[in-house]
């Protein structure tokens, strides 16, 4: 049962819903990946890459939000739960205790690779669905790409 009436036919509304609901799921598990690491890395960069780690929880934590409004617009319900995010997301595990800073970079450079290019997908499999939807993932797939150049260059 749907309490919002789409504006999408249903084959559509299916594309675009697994395609909001797996950003989102990669979206939430980002933000708990950077913010994991966040909360535990040390070394001589400490500072800058624990700063610039929030950055991307912040981006992530705007993003799910939107991307889950989104879905819930079109009659799709968001599903962030625990469960539904570790069952699918597309980020590795990410190192218990203390991690170095030069680890911590790597990381988020593999954590954000991996969406990035799930993103790129989700692009491309709703731009004939909903060029609204296409728009949106879009726009937050810059922002995760301008992460992903940074850390890339702080692993240089």
């Amino acid at each position: 049962m749907s309490v919002v009436k789409s504006p999408l036919s249903e084959a559509d509304l299916k594309v675009v819903g697994e395609a909001l609901q797996g950003a989102l799921v990669d979206l939430v598990d980002l933000s708990l990946v950077a913010k994991q690491v966040h909360w535990n890395v040390v070394g001589p960069r400490f500072r800058s890459v624990h700063l610039q780690l929030d950055e991307v929880v912040d981006t992530a934590r705007l993003h799910s939000d939107t991307v889950a409004e989104r879905a819930s617009a079109l009659g799709v319900t968001p599903d962030g739960r625990a469960a539904t995010v570790a069952r699918s997301s597309a980020i590795g595990e990410v190192p218990s205790g203390w991690v170095k800073d030069v680890a911590a970079v790597k990381v988020l450079v593999d954590a954000l690779a991996a969406v990035v290019e799930r993103m790129r997908e989700r692009i491309e499999a709703t731009g004939d669905a909903d060029p609204i939807s296409q728009d949106v993932i879009i726009g937050l797939t810059a922002d995760l790409e301008k992460h992903a150049w940074m850390f890339q260059a702080e692993s240089a």
